[in-house]
């Protein structure tokens, strides 16, 4: 097995931070995490600055705006899609300066395209999801918006190896038809897992290419992860809240660890106030060693294939908490590291 760009025993956060300062959240994320520090995101700023408000910022001849039900397409760029882009224009600024001569692994996020045709409305109210056209031409408006998002990070951070995270916590609701509709009566039908994975596939293989090569990792914070699915897709990384994996699950994760999938683990609570709370780094990571020992796993694989990583983002946390969250993540993956078992 090949080890990843990120090296052994790393530790990363997900992507959110409290607070509306992008050079501190920049100054702390660059300052803890040696290996793998990100992009942060702070969507207390406001609109354009969440999740999905920024990466509809991204997409390429494609907008949206704010509405009082959430964010919908539009025909062309407004105030709201200009409040996004000068938000992330904001964000890498404060990365460039605080990533000056950083060379390694670097992770930024954006939406993927299946959580974003849940959460982005047509112009009748109704999400894109419903719509199998405007969902492709989502995805492609989603990969080539990419293609230059990440094209702009390498020049702002030369001696970096991007990595892309996708932001997925949609995905399981999409496979199984549970995506409320505009009334909330009904549902979404469940999307067909074959147009799911081509999409995928488109995006992640874009991605690829701009960053030349770097490996693409797909976040969710939702029970049920497909892992199977996003292994066919591309992905080279799975990024989970570890609590809601149960048995039903082993089977896929073995499979990944030992294919060379990386396994993301959310293992710190991301919501918290108090960092006296984090005090046994070791402990953390107890529901790896359990998981590997289960699945019969060698103890080798365990530092090479786990990221240690908050159960979700950090942007309910107090600025306190969320700093030490993420120096308890880097304690707790050398942990797995120094002691395989």
């Amino acid at each position: 097995m090949t080890g990843h760009v990120w090296g052994t025993g790393a530790a990363t956060g997900i992507g959110s931070m409290p607070g509306t300062d992008a050079r501190e959240a920049a100054r702390i994320v660059t300052g803890t995490l040696e290996q793998l520090p990100y992009l942060p995101e702070l969507p207390a700023r406001g609109p354009g600055a969440d999740m999905i408000g920024r990466t509809a910022g991204l997409l390429v001849e494609l907008y949206a705006r704010l509405e009082p039900s959430g964010w919908r397409v539009g025909d062309a760029p407004g105030r709201d899609t200009r409040r996004a882009r000068s938000w992330l224009g904001e964000d890498l600024d404060a990365l460039e300066e605080f990533a000056q001569g950083y060379s390694g692994a670097l992770k930024v996020s954006a939406v993927g395209p299946w959580t974003l045709a849940a959460s982005l409305e047509r112009r009748n109210g109704e999400a894109m999801l419903g719509d199998a056209g405007a969902c492709r031409y989502l995805a492609g408006s989603l990969a080539e918006g990419l293609r230059g998002h990440l094209a702009e990070v390498r020049r702002r951070v030369p001696g970096a190896t991007v990595v892309l995270q996708l932001d997925e916590p949609s995905l399981t609701a999409v496979l199984t038809g549970r995506v409320p509709t505009a009334s909330g009566y009904r549902t979404h039908p469940a999307v067909d897992r074959a147009v799911v994975e081509q999409a995928l596939r488109e995006v992640i293989g874009a991605a690829g290419e701009a960053t030349g090569g770097g490996p693409v990792v797909v976040h969710s914070c939702a029970p049920g992860v497909p892992i199977a699915l996003l292994r066919r897709a591309g992905a080279a990384g799975i990024s989970l809240d570890l609590s809601l994996l149960t048995e039903r699950d082993d089977e896929a994760v073995g499979e990944a660890v030992e294919g060379g999938t990386a396994l993301f683990a959310g293992v710190v609570p991301g919501a918290g106030t108090d960092p006296a709370a984090l005090s046994d780094p070791g402990g953390s990571v107890m529901g790896v060693r359990t998981l590997w020992r289960r699945l019969g796993l060698s103890p080798e694989l365990l530092a090479r294939s786990v990221t240690v990583t908050p159960a979700c983002g950090l942007a309910g946390a107090s600025p306190a908490y969320a700093r030490a969250a993420l120096a308890h993540c880097v304690r707790a993956a050398r942990s797995l590291e120094n002691d395989p078992e």
